[in-house]
């Protein structure tokens, strides 16, 4: 197992970068592009993928963002270019935090991440990530409801139930601060 690399950066693709070791190229699949540049010298923590018909290395930089990683690939249903494409539009704070107040309609958002896969990613992950007890899943979905209800949109909805990120709050707190983002 490759635990990381520590080299220069000697090409940049769409979503990945070759790291130069020794004169070895490693081809690794990031989340955060344009963190890197070309001739950077870099440490990268690294997740080695082999399947029967592909192999490939995941790079992070951080073991926090690493660890993230490995409890989303945990998840049923989500694999490993999920979850990587999931953590290149967030951090994994957020990702966590996410997670820790039921928050469906943030991880929905996130790039390969439907309903169902954020709803499972909550299931889950609430105990191994958060420390916290599973709670109610439905909080989001009862605002998400009582906004539609008072005639919101439901992309202004998802938009703003995206940014509330509130552990242990009730319907009405989070339908409280909903409210105050929709009418500005």
């Amino acid at each position: 197992m490759i635990y990381f690399l520590k080299g220069r950066i000697a090409l940049i693709d769409k979503d990945t970068v070759v790291i130069d070791v020794n004169n070895v190229g490693y081809q690794v699949l990031v989340s955060h592009i344009d963190d890197y540049q070309i001739g950077e010298e870099v440490l990268v923590y690294t997740y080695n993928v082999v399947r029967e018909d592909e192999q490939y290395l995941v790079g992070f930089t951080s073991l926090d963002e690493k660890s993230v990683f490995l409890s989303l690939i945990k998840v049923k249903g989500l694999g490993p270019k999920s979850a990587i494409g999931a953590l290149s539009s967030t951090t994994p704070a957020e990702v966590v935090n996410a997670i820790a107040s039921n928050n469906v309609a943030y991880l929905k958002k996130l790039p390969g991440i439907g309903a169902k896969a954020a709803a499972q990613i909550i299931l889950d992950l609430k105990g191994e990530l958060t420390g916290g007890s599973k709670g109610d899943l439905g909080v989001y979905e009862d605002v998400y409801e009582a906004l539609k209800g008072l005639g919101f949109k439901g992309a202004a909805i998802d938009r703003v139930l995206a940014t509330i990120n509130e552990p242990g709050a009730s319907s009405e707190d989070i339908l409280r601060i909903a409210l105050s983002k929709l009418r500005k």
